[in-house]
């Protein structure tokens, strides 16, 4: 697998209960979740035993919500071809 590095963009895979997420935008709070498919931003990178990864989702460049995910949660994006 490869290693998630900041300011990657990624989707998430698994809905992120409203728990553990912490909400910037008062308009979200009537959530349940953050639905599995919501694209995000790495902003910063836990290594731990397992990393874990602070992630900034966003709709057109403005914050809504905040989570710290774990690598299973998540899938990078890529842009680009690369070659494996």
């Amino acid at each position: 697998m490869k290693k998630v590095k900041l300011l990657d963009t990624i989707v998430t895979l698994k809905p992120i209960s409203i728990g553990r997420l912490q909400l910037v935008q008062e308009d979200y709070t009537s959530i349940e979740s953050l639905p599995s498919g919501q694209v995000g931003t790495i902003v910063e990178v836990y290594e731990q035993e397992e990393y874990h990864y602070l992630v900034d989702a966003d709709t057109q460049g403005y914050e809504y919500a905040m989570a710290t995910l774990r690598a299973d949660e998540i899938l990078v994006l890529h842009y680009d071809l690369a070659i494996a």
